[in-house]
């Protein structure tokens, strides 16, 4: 009798022994399945999705992460399931890290794209790259330069985001640099006054256009 109560008590450790770990098992499934599930939904949604939060994406899938990576300390006697979940997770992130590389190479190709065709509509027929080269300017062509690039803002001025209005900035600073050379180089007095009109023209539509760019900008991140 005594003996077939031993073996009823072993039985019920064991029972709730292996239930114990049953549970382990089903929430360590679960979190693991959560983290690769979100990297291949993710994974799956088209680069050109408007509604595409990086940050919060970013912050889910590094919370998922650690999440599934805390379920592994739980495992400490079979080497064979710790080897099996952490190759899941590697193979999640190695496919996550593949798709923010790409992602990010994307957007730095679109933003060059991007400044490149500003730069083509400010100085027409010249090739104002990254190393905003002004060699170009002289005394002959500063004033049609000038009025080509005013005229071009102003008529654009109510579509200009603040990062436009950023690089527009410092185009123009490059070009006054530029004139500041170009004066010494034999500069009429006259196309100098215009250039001056021009400028004064630009300055105050800079300072409050920009200004409302980054204002609705900030509202709609707010939003």
């Amino acid at each position: 009798m005594k003996n077939l109560k031993t073996i009823i008590v072993l039985v019920m450790m064991t029972a709730t022994l292996m239930s114990c770990r049953d549970a382990e098992k089903q929430q360590r499934d679960e979190y693991v399945d959560a983290y690769t599930e979100y990297v291949d939904s993710i994974s799956n949604v088209s680069m050109d999705d408007p509604n595409l939060q990086w940050n919060e994406i970013d912050n889910t899938v590094r919370e998922k992460r650690s999440e599934a990576e805390n379920q592994l300390y739980a495992i400490n006697e079979d080497d064979n399931e710790r080897e099996r979940y952490e190759r899941r997770i590697q193979d999640a992130s190695e496919k996550y890290d593949e798709f923010k590389r790409n992602l990010d190479e994307k957007h730095n190709e679109e933003a060059a794209q991007s400044k490149q065709a500003l730069n083509d509509a400010l100085f027409v027929s010249q090739n104002v790259g990254p190393d905003m080269n002004f060699d170009w300017v002289n005394k002959d062509n500063i004033l049609d330069t000038y009025e080509h690039f005013v005229t071009t803002v102003d008529n654009n001025k109510d579509v200009y985001t603040r990062e436009q209005w950023d690089q527009i900035k410092m185009l123009y600073e490059a070009l006054d640099s530029r004139k500041n050379t170009v004066e010494n180089e034999g500069l009429t007095t006259e196309d100098n006054n215009k250039i001056a009109a021009l400028k004064l023209k630009f300055a105050p539509m800079y300072k409050m256009k920009r200004a409302g760019a980054k204002a609705e900008e900030n509202k709609e991140s707010k939003e």
